[in-house]
């Protein structure tokens, strides 16, 4: 049984007739017509806009999708009759010999795993990128063959596994996000995180972010038996990674490699993590040090993370709709040395903005907030930024940076918050300000 017929799912689905089980996938919405398609030509069983518990309740397994809550009242009953309920990566993982590089973290997911991708294909090795970005992991799995499968995991992917086990195994940082799933206790979460390492044993690496004091508290309280590897950009590590001066430095193994950091297109101490992370995943891979050089110069990041959009008048505007939390934004404050304009708001997931209040003070000359729950950043931030200007307008919230930029500021389209009020999603709300900012530009 597949919950859920988005690309998990559907990739669940195939993977599932391919090792011979008799496959039913149930969604609760209505299918993508693509979905549909494939589905029906390759004589897979479905269900849409509804979930029917007489077919549901006798499978021998179940695959759900991440985003089914574990509390949602399908799963409960799953659960109550013991029918094992797995995630996507846990399945396809049990069907391949690939080595796993698994990366999670609440922040820097998608670069890192987008520059380790980039790193080992460049290097020319036979690698399939997966999980929260590209194509299903088990849709590959059952069609293709990699020796190496570099996979974006998020929280919910990885409360669903059982016997997942990365060769590499990647934690970049931890702060308080998606707590409604969690009962509201960061606890919850941090646990989440940590199943990335839980059947890691003696041969397997863990690479994380030393900076964090929820990642190395959680290291004493447990019982990790794979090889550790940290990451710092605050102090040098005896093996690891870290950031001395400008010099990205990484000593794996007997392996030493340094790189200046401001020669690469990435910028920005959150980056300078991702880099560091990376470049480590790759010596572990065995990567040779000119080929990791070479591909971090030509690497280019997904949009709408510190996404230069224009210079129009000497004002530099960049989208960074990616930050829906207050740690991405803390990070991009800290890229830039120029006076910022910052757009920000949105649906808040219970933000606490005295982690930016600092940054905010030295670096943030205006204040537009964009949406209509405005109330919590105005009142946090009125009297501390000089200027503040509320809309729910983008074009107007681009136009109105204008009025208050001069050469040599940036306008900074960084939210704190999710994007589910006057867009459809983050990327929507980074196209339509791209878009209102290339007007901007031809007017």
């Amino acid at each position: 049984m597949v919950l859920g017929g988005g690309e998990s799912g559907l990739g669940a689905a195939i993977l599932g007739k391919a090792k011979g089980f008799d496959v039913f996938l149930s969604d609760r919405g209505k299918l993508n017509d693509h979905y549909r398609k494939e589905l029906t030509e390759r004589g897979i069983s479905f269900e849409e806009e509804m979930h029917t518990d007489a077919l549901i309740f006798v499978a021998d397994i179940v695959v759900k999708s991440p985003g089914i809550p574990d509390t949602s009242p399908i799963v409960v009953g799953l659960n109550d009759r013991r029918i094992p309920v797995i995630s996507e990566i846990e399945f396809a993982a049990r069907y391949t010999d690939a080595k796993l590089i698994g990366i999670t973290g609440s922040n820097g997911k998608t670069t890192t795993t987008l520059l380790t991708y980039h790193l080992l294909k460049n290097a020319g090795f036979n690698v399939g990128l997966a999980g929260n970005i590209g194509d299903s992991f088990a849709w590959q799995v059952a069609e293709k063959h990699y020796d190496y499968y570099v996979l974006e995991i998020s929280s919910f992917q990885l409360d669903n596994i059982i016997d997942f086990k990365p060769a590499i195994a990647v934690l970049l940082n931890i702060t308080p996000d998606h707590l409604d799933r969690y009962g509201y206790s960061f606890q919850n979460y941090v646990d989440s995180k940590f199943n990335i390492v839980r059947n890691q044993t003696a041969e397997c690496h863990f690479i994380y972010f030393d900076d964090s004091e929820v990642i190395t508290s959680e290291l004493v309280k447990r019982s990790t038996s794979s090889q550790l590897w940290p990451v710092s950009i605050s102090h040098t590590v005896e093996k690891g990674a870290y950031l001395e001066g400008n010099q990205l430095i990484s000593k794996i193994k007997d392996s030493v490699f340094s790189q200046d950091f401001e020669s690469l297109p990435i910028q920005g101490p959150h980056n300078a993590i991702n880099a560091l992370t990376a470049i480590a995943i790759a010596q572990l891979a065995g990567v040779e040090a000119d080929q990791i050089r070479e591909g971090l110069v030509t690497f280019r990041n997904a949009p709408h993370r510190l996404e230069k959009v224009a210079h129009i008048e000497g004002v530099v505007y960049v989208n960074d709709s990616k930050a829906t939390n207050v740690d991405s934004v803390f990070y991009a404050l800290g890229s830039f040395n120029e006076p910022i304009i910052l757009i920000a708001g949105g649906v808040d997931k219970g933000n606490d903005y005295s982690q930016i209040l600092d940054l905010v003070k030295e670096k943030v000359k205006g204040l537009i907030i964009l949406g209509p729950k405005y109330e919590k950043l105005k009142h946090y931030f009125e009297g501390i930024v000089p200027q503040v200007y509320i809309t729910q307008d983008i074009q107007d919230a681009v136009a109105q940076g204008k009025k208050w930029a001069v050469p040599g500021d940036v306008v900074l389209l960084s939210p704190a918050c999710a994007s589910f009020d006057l867009f459809k999603n983050y990327e929507d709300r980074g196209d339509q300000f791209k878009n209102a900012v290339e007007k901007l530009a031809n007017s």
